[in-house]
């Protein structure tokens, strides 16, 4: 039951996703907490994992609490489920894209999409930014983690830096503010 309950949800949320691997983390919190799979703790610290690593982050939190909360069957359950629907998409698109690209119905309904998208990237930035259970946002952590985002911008629009050297210069930031 457990397991059918993990590819149900997370065909779910591979299904109504759009933008990418961070718009889709509130989903996930979402049927993380009504099935209890993980604490709240325990799933930000898997999201920061499956952000750390190499691929797309919704696939990886997928298997991450996949795993936590059903072994090896569990994760990989839980990543057939949020990867088979954006497949068989990919699939179907692939072979009518070029016909379709062109169509002022389906430019418009992409435009449409970007705020939302953007509303929900910046929930999730804000939900786990502030999440350290303080009752004020007014906390040194705060303005640390804003400094370290500030500069990295910085670094990356007006100084043209490569994003590998931003990643590692803010991972050392990190560890010296944290």
């Amino acid at each position: 039951m457990l397991h059918w309950q993990l590819f149900l949800a997370f065909l779910k949320i591979g299904l109504l996703s759009f933008g990418g691997g961070y718009a889709v983390i509130p989903m996930i919190q979402y049927e993380s907490e009504r099935y209890g799979w993980l604490p709240g703790e325990e799933f930000q610290r898997l999201v920061a994992l499956a952000g750390m690593s190499p691929g797309p982050v919704a696939t990886n939190s997928a298997t991450l609490i996949g795993y936590e909360a059903g072994g090896l069957l569990g994760a990989i359950v839980a990543t057939a489920g949020i990867v088979l629907p954006s497949l068989v998409i990919v699939i179907v698109i692939a072979a009518f894209f070029y016909r379709m690209n062109a169509n002022i119905w389906v430019k418009s309904s992409f435009y449409g999409l970007r705020p939302i998208i953007t509303g929900l990237i910046v929930y999730a930035a804000i939900h786990f930014g502030l999440s350290n259970h303080s009752d004020t946002i007014y906390h040194w952590s705060t303005f640390a983690t804003l400094l370290i985002g500030v500069l990295a911008f910085l670094a990356i629009v007006k100084y043209k830096l490569h994003p590998f050297g931003v990643i590692a210069g803010a991972a050392i930031l990190g560890i010296v503010l944290f």
